[in-house]
């Protein structure tokens, strides 16, 4: 991606990385969770600003508890007093004349229908707004060095744009990051909005930042955003199907290529490959870094362009492109992460304690093209087998 349109005097912050990692017991809870068959309703302590993995990321723990709107009533419909505020949402009518369009792009996304099936409970919406917020001044600065352009606001315009979302306990960040973080309130909010099937999930803003920090006008990262949940919104669904889908991907891949290191998994009871949860319902982002995320996801949205031109199906598209393109490329990156340190987990690791801080410790520390490859070599084995 690169950054797109004029933004002017414009910034926006990273909110990627604000948030703590998970620790193992959190984990196992939230892995238990999957194999229940009777799940209750997630209620989210929001105003835990530590984050574990079931608070963050247990796909889909959406929020429902009773809440005080007080905090939340300020919405980016009020923002008109501001002319420059005044585009953070789009509007109802532009979200009907767009839908048709983005749901058709993928035959696995969901219809119209399906999105709005759920009318917007103002209890949940209400949840939802105390929830964003919280994340959204969890702020970095890390997209700086990327967007130049966008760095520079002043601090009564960064205010205005806050105070117009109703964001609070925003003093302590710069300018730019404050900015960034009222687009982040006011895009996640309409999509709760949109989707409310999905609401607001923790993870949700981890995938909204990158895309925010290189497209300046709010109304088109809000379709665009719409655009990337088509294929991302069975991470954060209640019944966790889709996380359900993608962690058994990655096991059969990690045993198809690997038996010795499945094996070894199994004594473990780790062959579910729950301690790549977080990779996959955030996409690798906590593990790259902002440039690398970019990288990876251009990738995997080229993979997933090519399917819907057709290109693959032909005969000779093996020869021609060495891997055939999938839409599962990030699952394949994510084995092929794993497998890069198959010698720590088999001679040093002996609990999945050990394997889940070994992946944490993978943030920073990843080649991303090194992955690509290696992710690529892995779909030219074992495409045809999976």
């Amino acid at each position: 991606m690169r950054e797109t349109g004029g933004m002017g005097s414009d910034g926006e912050g990273n909110i990627t990385e604000g948030i703590d990692s998970p620790d193992y017991d959190d984990v196992v809870t939230a892995r238990e969770s999957l194999s229940s068959e009777d799940r209750s309703t997630y209620v989210e302590d929001s105003d835990n600003p530590g984050g574990t993995m079931s608070d963050e990321f247990s796909s889909s723990k959406r929020v429902t508890e009773p809440n005080d709107v007080s905090d939340s009533e300020s919405s980016d419909s009020d923002s008109s007093a501001d002319p420059d505020i005044s585009q953070t949402v789009p509007s109802a009518e532009s979200m009907d004349e767009n839908t048709a369009e983005v749901n058709s792009k993928e035959d696995s996304s969901p219809s119209k229908a399906e999105v709005q099936s759920r009318p917007c409970n103002a209890e949940d919406f209400a949840t939802w707004q105390r929830i964003i917020r919280l994340d959204a001044v969890r702020a970095n600065a890390e997209w700086i060095a990327y967007s130049p352009s966008q760095a520079v606001v002043s601090e009564s315009r960064a205010h205005r744009f806050a105070e117009a979302v109703g964001l609070k306990d925003y003093e302590h960040l710069e300018p730019p990051r404050i900015l960034h973080a009222a687009r982040l309130v006011s895009i996640l909010e309409a999509y709760a909005l949109y989707d409310p099937e999905i609401g607001y999930c923790q993870g949700m803003s981890d995938l909204l930042s990158p895309i925010i920090s290189v497209m300046t006008e709010d109304h088109e990262a809000f379709w665009c955003f719409v655009g990337f949940m088509t294929k991302a919104r069975h991470n954060f669904r209640l019944d966790e199907v889709g996380i359900r889908r993608q962690l058994n991907i990655i096991s059969k891949i990690i045993k198809q290529k690997d038996s010795h290191l499945y094996r070894h998994l199994e004594k473990l009871q780790a062959e579910d490959c729950f301690f790549v949860y977080r990779m996959v319902v955030v996409l690798f982002r906590r593990e790259l870094s902002f440039e690398q995320t970019l990288c990876l996801w251009e990738v995997m949205w080229a993979d997933q362009a090519a399917i819907r031109a057709g290109i693959g199906k032909s005969p000779w598209s093996r020869i021609r492109l060495r891997a055939p393109p999938t839409d599962d490329l990030l699952l394949y990156a994510i084995a092929a992460s794993v497998l890069q340190r198959r010698k720590q987990i088999i001679e040093k690791y002996s609990s999945m304690d050990e394997i889940l801080r070994e992946c944490q410790s993978m943030a920073g520390q990843l080649d991303v093209w090194k992955l690509l490859d290696d992710a690529h070599d892995l779909v030219v084995t074992l495409h045809d087998k999976m």
